[in-house]
């Protein structure tokens, strides 16, 4: 008789800790839902940043050949940088107009917000 009692005192404690188990699924799905969104929404920053970076690759690209294609301009080494739209340019140029030349041949490229000629005019 000692091991029916003990058998059905096994198969209820068995049977409480399943019936336990089977509530712990809801509350971790529920504390998972934040910790799944923050990488979900850094992934998606991410996305947006290599998109950004994209773009200003591609506006430097075109500003470089821009400048290739100018016979005056093609001949000077004149960097170009990019970040958000705003465009850098640096180097030397042998006067004046032609680094303002520089500045208006890269504000004609589609994308570009506003370009910041860091261009040293060369003396002489």
């Amino acid at each position: 008789m000692n091991a029916i009692k003990r058998m059905t005192l096994l198969a209820t404690a068995a049977t409480a800790l399943m019936l336990a188990g089977c509530d712990q699924p809801v509350e971790t799905a529920a504390k998972a839902g934040p910790k799944i969104e923050a990488p979900v929404a850094k992934v998606a920053n991410t996305a947006e940043q290599a998109k950004i970076a994209l773009a200003d690759a591609a506006i430097t690209a075109k500003i470089k050949i821009e400048l290739a294609e100018e016979p005056s301009l093609a001949v000077l080494q004149i960097k170009v940088d990019t970040k958000d739209g705003l465009v850098d340019l640096t180097g030397t140029a042998p006067d004046a107009t032609l680094r303002d030349r520089a500045t208006r041949v890269a504000a004609t490229v589609k994308g570009v917000l506003s370009v910041d000629n860091h261009m040293v005019v060369a003396n002489g």
